[in-house]
């Protein structure tokens, strides 16, 4: 009965770092650079920005220049999550991997931001 209940307790445990599918490197943004994603705009690779404004607002412009809207909130286990106007929402890990700023997505597909 007793290996019972710790299996069960174990299995209930979430395990946030391992919902994520990080590399060896991979250090996760902390909350003050989480912070600090208010007001910036990211520019990823294939010319697509996120825009993070103070008041919780997020958009996303493709590089064709059609645009999508929604807010944004900052998880428990340090993910970023949108909630777009159109219903879709999703959640996103940025990290640190040596000098690069990446996005993870929930598939695990890795999106590096450009340098400004």
């Amino acid at each position: 009965m007793t290996r019972l209940l710790l299996l069960l307790l174990l299995s209930a445990t979430p395990l946030a770092a391992a919902e994520w599918a990080t590399k060896p490197g991979d250090r996760p943004l902390n909350s003050q650079e989480l912070d600090a994603l208010a007001g910036q705009t990211l520019t990823f690779y294939d010319d697509g920005q996120s825009k993070y404004s103070a008041g919780g607002a997020y958009s996303y412009t493709y590089a064709s220049g059609e645009s999508a809207f929604g807010t944004y909130s900052i998880a428990e286990d340090g993910s970023v999550c949108i909630a777009y106007r159109n219903g879709f929402s999703r959640c996103d890990l940025y990290v640190r991997s040596g000098e690069r700023l990446i996005l993870i997505d929930q598939k695990g597909h890795r999106y590096p931001v450009r340098s400004e």
